[in-house]
């Protein structure tokens, strides 16, 4: 931003304090708890207050995010902090250093040279002298300071891992909520112990599968001798049949985790899932050859013999006769008030009818958790027939709807892989600049050689990263069609197999139609595949 000194001198501006302390800086204060150089949060408050105030600006107000990484942005005091600046709130950011805004440098990035000046918001980190209303060498500096900031975390996060990875191997509890059951010994926190309030529910539940009884048997007896949920107990929402565990209803699925959880003989079994890298939280789950088993860790619940018993007698309590012929809506069917899956009974020995049910209604009817959704199937089938082929004919002769269909905005990957190459091309320009100006920074003695050898490496990296990347691109956007394109032609290709058919297929079903709800009162809900013909449904229908 080009903002005269004698402005920046003169203006008062309302400044948001900025503060963050991750978990790993928290150990680190309490190593220098006495330390000028600490990063505790009373020192960063009373630095930045300090600073604010002899300065003669407007404290708006503190924000704290106390125990949050700085690898991502999604904090809650930074997201209360930016909805301010976007309601027109603040206009200065105060932090101690840039790696308290962040250390993710793409993030950083972000914020220092787009949002920040979009919003007419001024940023300083005291104490790396960078002032975004500044144009001098410290704000050149500011993009290697974040590259430093974000190597420094992924360096923290392998240690941390390697750390924890360390523990696992030696038996040691590093996981976040032990299992139903168990809980963190109070004198040592990497040691399970039996809950009592928990452990004797899954005493229980191993003694009703030694006597035979199957998981759906054991969660309808648990219910009905109202023993307390996973989510009753613990008050968690965390599955998608919490609504049933909230009412003390006990699913089948719940019961049958738990028998074949071996953590449960007393072995501890780590590593099941990991993140995708040090700065996303979403998880993958590891192959069962990646999990990290150590045997008689903690106190079992049940013995190795009885475990392994119940464990080969549990595929007898599968399902007793498999389908012979899977009719033409098979696995498309949901209930709209649940959300779980619509069932098509066999046909009825009183008059060879077949009715659809709401799954969830079929196994705990006397909990009112659902109604039946009863449903003639035939009547069913034969409707949403009728409905597939209006579609279709609208689809292939009105011409008008067809050309509204076309201008539906719809996902293209050409238009997003040009977008990445855009993308790429001008941050490899930027990385570029900057490798440029470090260059020259290096030869006036303004960083060191040591420091120029690190950071270079690392851009050179992304730089051949890049490179290939965008070589890689620009063969793809050559080749391959829109996806308007892609989806007319194969929407009309089933559109017209379907109208040749006097009797579709299960399989050509499958291709056009992604779920159809049924409501309780017979109205259903049809989602096509392709987003052309979902424009001509109306949005409802009655059968």
């Amino acid at each position: 931003m080009g903002v005269a000194i004698a402005d920046i001198c003169t203006k008062v501006y309302r400044t948001a304090i900025y503060i963050r302390l991750s978990r790993e800086d928290n150990k680190k204060d309490k190593e220098k708890r006495n330390s000028d150089s600490s990063e505790s949060i009373i020192n960063q408050k009373s630095l930045l207050t300090k600073y604010v105030e002899e300065s003669g600006y407007e404290l708006v107000d503190y924000y704290i995010d106390d125990g949050w990484s700085g690898t991502n942005f999604d904090r809650p005091r930074f997201n209360d902090m930016i909805a301010d600046i976007e309601a027109g709130k603040i206009d200065m950011v105060v932090t101690k250093d840039l790696s308290r805004l962040g250390r993710d440098y793409i993030g950083t990035g972000e914020y220092l040279e787009r949002f920040f000046p979009q919003h007419n918001v001024r940023y300083i980190a005291l104490t790396d002298n960078i002032d975004t209303t500044l144009d001098n060498s410290n704000m050149d500096m500011a993009p290697f300071k974040a590259v430093f900031n974000d190597m420094y975390a992924k360096d923290i996060s392998k240690k941390i891992r390697t750390a924890l990875k360390t523990k696992q191997h030696d038996g040691k509890w590093v996981g976040g909520c032990p299992p139903f059951g168990y809980m963190q010994d109070p004198q040592d926190k990497n040691h399970l112990v039996p809950n009592e309030d928990e452990a004797p529910i899954i005493r229980k539940i191993f003694e009703l599968a030694i006597q035979g009884l199957s998981p759906y048997q054991i969660a309808v007896k648990l219910t009905d001798e109202k023993i307390p949920t996973v989510s009753m107990i613990r008050a968690t929402n965390r599955t998608p049949r919490a609504t049933l565990s909230k009412l003390g209803v006990w699913g089948t699925k719940t019961v049958k985790s738990m028998i074949i959880n071996q953590m449960y003989t007393g072995d501890l079994i780590q590593n099941r899932r990991s993140r995708i890298n040090y700065k996303l939280k979403k998880t993958v789950w590891n192959s069962s050859e990646d999990w990290i088993i150590v045997e008689n860790t903690h106190e079992p619940l049940v013995s190795k013999k009885d475990f392994e018993y119940i464990n080969k007698t549990l595929s007898k309590h599968g399902r007793k006769n498999e389908k012979k012929n899977f009719r033409l809506l098979d696995g498309l069917l949901r209930c709209y008030d649940c959300k779980h899956r619509i069932g098509i009974q066999a046909p009825r020995k009183i008059d060879g009818r077949t009715y659809i049910i709401c799954n969830n209604y079929r196994l705990y009817y006397k909990y009112n958790v659902c109604t039946s959704h009863s449903f003639n199937y035939d009547y069913l089938e034969e409707g949403v027939l009728d409905i597939i082929k209006r579609i279709a004919f609208q689809f292939l002769n009105e011409q008008e709807l067809r050309n509204k269909a076309k201008n539906i905005k719809i996902d293209n990957p050409k238009l997003d892989l040009e977008k990445e190459l855009s993308s790429l091309e001008q941050n490899l320009h930027k990385i570029t600049t900057n490798l440029d100006k470090m260059y020259l920074d290096k030869l006036e003695g303004t960083i060191t050689e040591d420091m120029f050898n690190r950071v270079s490496k690392k851009l050179n990296e992304e730089i051949i990263e890049k490179n290939d990347r965008i070589e890689y691109i620009k063969e793809k956007i050559g080749s391959i069609p829109t996806k308007n394109d892609i989806s007319n032609i194969e929407c009309e290709k089933l559109v017209k197999e379907f109208l040749q058919m006097t009797i579709p297929t299960r399989d050509l079903i499958l291709k056009l139609i992604d779920k159809i709800d049924v409501h309780r009162d017979k109205q259903i809900d049809i989602y096509f595949n392709f987003k052309e013909l979902n424009f001509l449904l109306p949005p409802c229908h009655r059968i």
